[in-house]
């Protein structure tokens, strides 16, 4: 085939001749040195001549730049910030991923990594057994600021100080708080009675704790009083009261409690009822109360109710102040129970009926009431006793003193491990 000009053969003149290797001084023309392809020099050859022509064969050459191959794709644009409240725009040619969270929201969001640290619990815990501790403690201290004062001790001459803590407990049956319609639910009768159906002495000390209930018919006669000694107070006061009594046992009144008519009603009520056994079916008008024999629930009415019936019994008011220590002791239990501090509705509704019908001596300090509210909450355990006066022949006027020096005189000096059963019964009477 004959070579036709213009392909590159080996004749074709001086413009491709490089190609096959003429030697230079030739007089052919160089070629631009743009289009010579470098070569490294051999061992023993000097860095400006080149190797054999043949060394360069099927190699490809670079083209120039003006003529190399631009990307038919268009430039890659900067990603831009994402901007809250913005769509997210996926860059061109960046991998799939997520936009941008917002500070503190990383790796689902704040709570959800609290929730994840097992000191988050321990904290939360903490806090909440402070804030609950706090309220216990924060509740009693601001509902018995407004609990009233009463100035009981008497003037002139008492028992020197003794051994023990000595409280007098009052129930009066003043009406004067009580609304008509109040009096009427509560079947409390004479809006002007002043006079006190309750009367208890607790000692506390190192022996067993002694519970003493004194009969509202205990007949005095006395210089500066004469007359039954549920009328002391309605004369003279818890002052008169408390000389009528320091004066007849020789125990001297450390600690002064009152309780209003409602109280009873409402305390029972704010700890939910409270359990009572009637030894047999009491139904007495007078009182507002019919109750079956056995162990049952009672709410607050029919607890004042139970507690200030005596017509009925046979023993009169011997069996009442058993069933008003029963009643104390009802609500102790309830008072002490854990659900009575764990709840807080009934927590605070049991310390807001406190001070509402409730009076401490003057002197007597929340501590002090409290101390005195744990001691009668046990006084019904079986390490403690709970008598009533030792009266002679079943009367609620008359002392036996036989029986009663002894009792007063343990508990003066405050060895109430002496207290014989024969001292200290039920009803105050020997069977």
């Amino acid at each position: 085939m004959t070579d036709r000009p213009g392909n590159g053969g080996p004749g074709e003149g001086p413009e491709f001749g490089w190609l096959y290797g003429r030697p230079p001084g030739s007089d052919e023309q160089s070629p631009e040195a743009t289009r010579k392809i470098p070569v490294q020099p051999r061992p023993g050859q000097s860095g400006g001549q080149s190797g054999p022509p043949t060394e360069n064969l099927g190699r490809r050459l670079p083209p120039p730049a003006a003529q190399q191959r631009t990307d038919p794709r268009p430039p890659v644009p900067a990603p831009t910030p994402y901007q809250p409240g913005q769509p997210y725009q996926q860059p061109y040619g960046q991998p799939p991923q997520q936009p941008p969270g917002r500070p503190g929201r990383a790796g689902g969001g704040f709570w959800a990594r609290r929730l994840r640290r097992p000191g988050f619990y321990v904290r939360t815990v903490l806090v909440l057994l402070l804030l609950w501790v706090t309220y216990i403690v924060a509740v009693p201290f601001i509902t018995w600021q407004s609990a009233e004062q009463v100035a009981f001790e008497p003037d002139g001459d008492r028992p020197a100080e003794q051994d023990g803590t000595t409280y007098l407990l009052v129930g009066s049956d003043s009406r004067r708080d009580l609304s008509a319609a109040e009096r009427k639910k509560l079947s409390t009768g004479n809006p002007q009675s002043e006079l006190t159906d309750t009367m208890m002495l607790l000692h506390t000390g190192d022996g067993p704790s002694v519970l003493l209930s004194i009969p509202r018919d205990t007949r005095i006669d006395r210089p500066f009083f004469s007359g039954k000694i549920n009328g002391a107070y309605g004369r003279g006061g818890a002052a008169l009261l408390t000389r009528v009594i320091e004066t007849e046992t020789g125990i001297r009144v450390d600690k002064y409690v009152e309780i209003g008519l409602g109280g009873v009603a409402d305390v029972v009520d704010a700890v939910g009822g409270i359990e009572v056994c009637p030894v047999e079916r009491i139904k007495d008008p007078l009182a507002g109360l019919n109750i079956r024999r056995g162990c049952q629930e009672i709410n607050g009415t029919k607890a004042l109710a139970y507690s200030r019936s005596r017509k009925q019994s046979a023993l009169g008011d011997l069996e009442r102040v058993r069933r008003q220590r029963e009643v104390i002791g009802a609500i102790g239990d309830k008072v002490l129970s854990p659900w009575s501090v764990v709840n807080p509705v009934r927590w605070w509704k049991l310390n807001k009926a406190v001070p509402s019908f409730f009076a401490f001596g003057e002197g007597m300090s929340s501590l002090d009431a409290s101390r005195w509210a744990l001691a009668m909450s046990k006084s019904g355990g079986t390490d403690n006793l709970t008598c009533t006066m030792p009266v002679t022949d079943g009367s609620a006027e008359t002392w036996d003193r036989d029986r009663a020096d002894p009792l007063f005189a343990a508990i003066i000096d405050d060895d109430t491990d002496k207290i014989t059963k024969k001292q200290c019964t039920p009803n105050g009477i020997v069977r």
